[in-house]
């Protein structure tokens, strides 16, 4: 299909994209009359094809998504993230899906293009994260490996997949399911996180997990989860994937800046 993007394919296409000399085997339809006659030396037309890129939003709502310390749920940020995400590529003209997750059934939206399928999509996130509020506790749940190559594979190749996640429950094949996607498409991860996370406090903290399990945790000053953390983010950067840090409590206006990043429009 026609759209506002140029990209690179197969074919003539119909945006030009550059003006060289000719050379044996180039297609005398393509040779550019005006260049031949200014220089005396026979010049080619090359082109580019433009078609609409494909934008798919991955939203995690498994329960470690659903916690929060200030202002919101992980999960609610998640959402927020993905729907200014959402807009801005449907701004751009391009299309734009969801595949969200937060029991053993993922929910996928087709990308489609412009307000009336953003509008699809915000309202498949509040489905899905009421859905994952009401998961029971002994129902099993998707590791993001999987999740991620059930987006690489629900997307056409050469469009961009932006994952919203704490990046918990990675499972075995994480790395090996980043390579997968970064071979068809490109990959931008929200990591987000509670300030609790980044700095609790020293004491001992009580607990309950999803199963019931309850406990209590002591918490001292020097906190290895931080440097491990730091340490995970670096990893899945060399990999190849754009990935930005997002703090939960901040209110969506002022994550422009992380968004601005994210899509690389600065840093």
């Amino acid at each position: 299909m026609p759209g506002p993007i140029a990209a690179k394919r197969r074919g003539r296409g119909s945006e030009i994209d550059d003006i060289r000399v000719w050379t044996y085997g180039d297609d005398i339809r393509t040779i550019d009359r005006n260049s031949t006659a200014r220089t005396g030396v026979p010049h080619v037309k090359t082109f580019r094809e433009e078609r609409e890129h494909t934008t798919l939003l991955l939203a995690d709502f498994r329960p470690a998504m659903q916690f929060g310390t200030r202002r919101a749920f992980m999960s609610v940020a998640a959402a927020e993230i993905l729907a200014l995400s959402g807009w801005r590529a449907t701004d751009a003209g391009g299309r734009v899906g969801l595949l969200a997750v937060g029991g053993t059934e993922p929910l996928l939206i087709r990308a489609r293009p412009s307000d009336r399928g953003m509008l699809a999509v915000i309202s498949a996130l509040l489905k899905a994260h009421a859905f994952s509020l009401d998961l029971q506790s002994a129902e099993p749940v998707l590791s993001l490996d999987t999740v991620l190559r059930i987006a690489a594979k629900a997307l056409p190749r050469g469009g961009t997949i932006v994952l919203a996640s704490n990046l918990d429950d990675r499972g075995d094949q994480f790395e090996d399911a980043v390579r997968l996607v970064l071979h068809r498409c490109d990959l931008k991860i929200a990591c987000i996180s509670d300030a609790f996370e980044r700095s609790a406090p020293a004491g001992i903290f009580p607990f309950e997990t999803r199963n019931g399990l309850r406990g209590v945790r002591f918490v001292s000053n020097k906190n290895p989860v931080r440097k491990r953390r730091e340490e995970m983010l670096q990893q899945i950067e060399r990999l190849g994937a754009r990935i930005v840090e997002f703090y939960s409590e901040s209110d969506p206006e002022e994550q422009i800046n992380a968004l601005d990043e994210l899509h690389g429009r600065h840093g």
